[in-house]
This record gives C-alpha cells, sequence and structure tokens, in this order.
C-alpha cells in the first residue's frame, strides 16, 4: 500500500471532485475556534467543484448545528447543509420499538431527545438506554459510569450510542464522547447500536441530501476528516478516497520533529489501525 499524498491545499485535487463530505470537530474547529484556511478551501471547492456536506457525528439534530458553526466564524456559502450522527441515530432508537429509555447525556443535548420524543424513565424502569455523551464531559471519564454500565449489561439493556467518536480534541486538551461509553459497555458483554460514523447509516442519510441537492447523487465523492477509526474507516468502508487532516486527534502521532505532518508517519499509524488515506494534509486549505 503507498504512501498517503500530502496535499499543501485542496486545489490540488478539487478537479478530480463533484462533492465532499466534510468532518467538523477536529477538521473545520477544535470547539473553540475555526482552524485558518478552512472557509476559503471549502467555499472556494463549492464554487468551483460541487457541493459541501458537513458530516458530523455530533449527536445533536443537524439543524441545530449551523448555529454552533456561525459561532465559530464558519460562512454559511462554505457548506450546502449538515447531517448528524444524531440525525442517523434516531433512526436506531426508533427501530427498537416503543420502549422506555434510560437517559444518558449532557443538557445541552436536550434538543436531540426533544426531537427524538422518546419516552424516557428511570434507570429502574428503562429497557434500554440511550447515550449521547457523559454528563459532564469537562471532567468525567467513562471509568465513573463502570457501576451504571455494569448494572445495565446484567440486565442486558440494548444502548444506542449517538456519537461514535470515542474523545475530540476541545481546545488544547482531550474530551472523551459517547463512543467511549460505548466500547467500555461492549466490554462488559453489553450491546451498543450505532448510526454515526464509521456506520453505513449516516452514509445513506449523506446520499440523499446530496441527491436533494445537486439532483443526483454525484458519483466522485471525496471525504475528508481526522479520526481514523470512524472518518477514515467510514470513508474506507463506502469505498470513498479520503483526505486525512493532522490537526485533530492524532496531530502528535502523525507529525515529524519538524512539527509537519510526516507521510511515512502517518502511513505508519494508518498501518497500525488498518485503514488507508489516499491524501494528508496539516490542515485544510485550498
Amino acid at each position: 500500500m503507498t504512501e498517503p499524498r500530502i496535499l499543501q491545499g485542496l486545489r490540488e485535487i478539487a478537479g478530480d471532485y463533484d462533492a465532499i463530505l466534510c468532518d467538523a470537530w477536529g477538521v473545520i474547529h477544535n470547539g473553540r475556534e475555526l482552524f485558518p484556511g478552512v472557509a476559503e478551501a471549502l467555499t472556494s471547492f463549492r464554487r468551483e467543484r460541487g457541493p459541501v456536506l458537513v458530516l458530523t457525528n455530533a449527536p445533536r439534530p443537524s439543524d441545530v448545528i449551523p448555529a454552533q458553526l456561525d459561532r465559530l466564524g464558519l460562512p454559511r456559502d462554505a457548506y450546502d447543509g449538515v447531517v448528524t450522527s444524531g440525525d442517523a441515530t434516531m433512526h436506531a432508537a426508533h427501530s427498537l420499538g416503543d420502549k422506555v429509555f434510560y437517559r444518558i447525556g449532557p443538557a445541552k443535548d436536550d434538543g436531540l431527545f426533544d426531537a427524538m420524543n422518546l419516552k424516557l424513565g428511570s434507570f429502574e424502569e428503562a429497557e434500554a438506554i440511550f447515550c449521547s455523551g457523559l454528563e459532564d464531559d469537562l471532567t468525567e471519564t467513562p471509568e465513573d459510569y463502570r457501576e451504571l454500565l455494569e448494572k445495565a449489561a446484567k440486565r442486558d439493556l440494548p444502548m444506542v450510542v449517538a456519537n461514535p467518536d470515542i474523545v475530540v480534541r476541545f481546545g488544547d486538551r482531550m474530551m472523551f464522547c459517547a463512543g467511549a461509553l460505548g466500547e467500555l459497555y461492549e466490554q462488559m458483554g453489553g450491546t451498543q447500536i450505532l448510526g454515526g460514523k464509521p456506520h453505513a447509516p449516516i452514509y445513506d442519510l449523506a446520499r440523499d441530501r446530496l441527491a436533494k441537492i445537486a439532483g443526483d447523487v454525484p458519483e466522485r465523492i471525496l471525504v475528508i476528516g481526522d479520526g481514523l477509526g470512524t472518518d477514515i474507516l467510514g470513508a474506507n468502508n463506502q469505498d470513498l478516497p479520503v483526505v486525512f487532516i493532522a490537526e485533530g486527534i492524532f496531530s502528535e502521532e502523525v507529525r515529524g520533529e519538524d512539527g509537519k505532518l510526516s507521510a511515512a508517519k502517518l502511513s505508519q499509524e494508518l498501518k497500525s489501525q488498518d485503514v488507508y488515506a489516499a491524501y494528508g494534509m496539516d490542515t485544510l486549505a485550498w
């Protein structure tokens, strides 16, 4: 397997593609600020090539994401729409039927629970769990939930996980996501149900959205992301070419002593995770 081609700008390959599925956290922003050059890159691709969809594992309905991107400074003309793990997970939760769910997740995810219209209840009466994240993702770790999850696993409660991400980089630190709880639950023998990246449901929704925007599903779709087990693996599963961005959670592993993205180190990291990226970039730029 050849080493990823290191790009200086998206313009080097833009002519080969008709649409983009672009991750948000770790590619567009770090939770606190927009990365330099991102707005120009996405706006230029939209103007010269085709639609851009923000494809994010955010455990929220897609209609709340544009306002968040507004606050970070990404202009609306940089993308055509948003598809979230929250969107994909709604289908997964309702497929379980009219069950009573025990909620695990922060108050900021109230919008997702309101939109889903789930029957919520206490842990004692729950028939399933819906997890959108840690209650306090700034201070808690998955170990804070071990006792609760052990009890749930003994009762064989299925757990719908709204965000498959294990961690994200929040500013200069790592923050645990719902996927970390799902991973721990699975290790205990529990069943987790996922709809976001790298799983197929979110890509099915993305293609449907692209078809509505472009009149048909574009043939040449490029994926951009930073997560090896989510963005890169998901693209591989869908047979879509992918650009790895080094600003995200694997920043330290893939950069050389000069601080720049190393093709050799990136190739080694990809191989260790059994995934492949055709391209790599330090940060998304045009």
